[in-house]
């Protein structure tokens, strides 16, 4: 377990920075009025420049994309109810996903902006772990079906 918590962290990494790139592009795509914004003017203002914050802010997102990655391993903990697994991955995840925010300035550093950022990751996470619930109760309900084609077709 550990050795798989290892290397899907490692291979986080990379995908960490590759969706923060891509987030930063869709952002500059709708509010950046036709530039590219890599970052945020806050986090520009307290690097200094921009290279130091774009600099920062892919580490960060590598560090955020480390994090999802190996705490995915806690979906294969034999067990763990659903319900462990879940407030689990929703700790470690808020843990490391919070603090990046703040120091990307991702959220307003304020009460207001640290709720609302919170409210909308925990709303990204409710609706995220809700697809891929129904998703996975549709994969067994599908493997069953073929459970029990093979078993009728063996037994005739």
């Amino acid at each position: 377990m550990k050795k798989k918590i290892l290397l899907r962290g490692m291979l986080g990494f990379p995908l960490g920075i590759a969706i923060g790139y891509l987030i930063s592009i869709f952002t500059s795509l709708m509010l950046a009025d036709g530039y590219y914004s890599p970052c945020t003017p806050e986090l520009i203002d307290a690097m200094g420049n921009e290279i130091n914050a774009v600099m920062l802010q892919a580490l960060l997102c590598g560090i955020v994309g480390s994090g999802f990655a190996a705490s995915s391993a806690i979906w294969e903990v034999d067990g763990w109810g659903l319900v462990k697994q879940t407030g689990i991955y929703f700790l470690i995840n808020s843990v490391i996903m919070m603090p990046v925010a703040y120091v990307s300035y991702w959220m307003e550093h304020s009460l207001r902006g640290i709720l609302g950022y919170y409210g909308l990751f925990i709303f990204i996470f409710i609706v995220i772990w809700i697809v891929l619930y129904i998703r996975g109760r549709y994969n067994v309900k599908r493997m069953n079906e073929i459970l029990r084609k093979k078993q009728s077709g063996k037994t005739e």
